[in-house]
């Protein structure tokens, strides 16, 4: 473990999530000025197992900031343009009126095409890539897009996936490792995880279910009422609450919500942008880049979220507790209480990864990375 004196606090905030074997477990990794200072797990990764320092974790809508990077990444060499429709790198999504839509749609939520539920038939239909892309590359984009962003809480990561393997020519994963992992000097980011890496995975508890409900009947409910459809559509496909605990979930890539991380893999990568694209020496991305993934593209009221969101290039605003929010920040939560960011002001960047979906009702109820988040941007301030 790694402790650096000034987030001390940090560290015993983090530790007393992690008291009894019902809180599960989790790690916490913090980069300050492309430093690491701050590198600490504990609790439980299985009832009868703790968590070490190599366990990782199912992160969900976390892993959606690293597809995210990937592009950028290429942007940058001129492989994907911010700017091109889609369609020129993936012919087939042209159709039903789709030919005009571009990356930066897609990486804003403005594709109109967060629907997942019936996408494709069955309770594993989403296992099947192929399938499932072919399908988002038929559908017919929703109107509402021209008023503003609508979350595709899971279709994003295939939209992203088949965008980059259409323009490089290679598989999603090895972009990945040679976009990612290896310029970063950490294997740990996975979407499709080899067999013999999978014994590191924490198991998840104790629900994803909305208030502990029957999935299919919550999901049936709230798909007939105004405010909550378009989440319904977004979010819950059907059998999702039995898929997430599902080791075949580990053999596609679904990088809207099948990411596996460390905290520390993740930490490095924000801590790369938030050092304004170098570490340890070394040049990730180009700050002219970083600035384009940090501006504000769309602020709107997200008609799948049904609040105001922000959106960046792949990235939302880091929500953290408290007045002094960040600005100039990206970042990307995940439901259950998985997340990262990189706050350019401060050179910070956070990374909190758990098994413990949520503290609260509701999975998405918890607000454990938003006092962490804030507790480090102060201590970071005073550094």
């Amino acid at each position: 473990m790694l402790v650096d004196p000034r987030f001390l606090r940090l560290a015993d905030e983090f530790f007393a999530l992690y008291r009894r074997p019902q809180d599960g477990g989790g790690a916490l990794s913090v980069y300050l000025h492309g430093e690491k200072v701050l590198d600490v797990w504990a609790g439980w990764s299985a009832p009868d197992r703790r968590w070490a320092r190599d366990t990782m974790s199912l992160s969900f809508s976390t892993g959606k900031g690293v597809a995210s990077t990937v592009v950028h990444r290429l942007a940058e060499r001129g492989v994907i343009d911010y700017a091109a429709p889609v369609a020129r790198y993936w012919p087939e999504f042209a159709a039903n009126g789709k030919d005009e839509l571009t990356v930066t749609d897609v990486l804003t939520h403005r594709a109109g095409l967060h629907r997942v539920r019936g996408l494709v038939p069955g309770s594993r239909g989403i296992l099947d890539y192929d399938r499932t892309v072919a399908a988002l590359a038929a559908a017919k984009p929703d109107r509402r897009r021209l008023r503003g962003s609508g979350y595709h809480a899971v279709t994003y990561g295939w939209l992203v996936a088949e965008l980059v393997q259409r323009a490089t020519g290679r598989s999603f994963s090895e972009v990945v490792e040679q976009e990612i992992a290896r310029p970063l000097g950490e294997p740990d980011f996975w979407y499709r995880v080899p067999h013999d890496e999978r014994s590191r995975i924490a198991g998840l508890f104790p629900r994803i279910n909305p208030f502990g409900l029957h999935w299919g009947a919550s999901a049936a409910v709230l798909s007939k009422l105004g405010p909550t459809r378009g989440l319904a559509e977004a979010a819950m496909p059907t059998g999702f609450d039995r898929l997430v605990r599902d080791p075949a979930v580990h053999d596609s890539v679904m990088p809207g919500w099948n990411g596996v991380f460390t905290a520390r893999s993740l930490a490095r990568m924000y801590g790369a942008i938030a050092a304004g694209g170098r570490i340890d020496g070394t040049t990730f991305l180009d700050p002219a880049t970083v600035d384009e993934m940090a501006r504000v593209r769309v602020r709107s009221r997200d008609y799948v979220l049904g609040v105001p969101m922000a959106w960046r290039l792949g990235y939302h605003q880091p929500i953290v507790a408290g007045l002094d929010r960040p600005r100039r920040a990206l970042g990307h939560y995940g439901v259950g209480g998985s997340g990262a960011f990189a706050d350019l002001d401060r050179g910070l960047s956070i990374a909190f990864v758990t098994n413990r979906l949520g503290v609260g009702a509701m999975p998405l109820g918890d607000l454990r990375l938003a006092r962490l988040g804030a507790l480090a941007r102060d201590l970071a301030r005073r550094a």
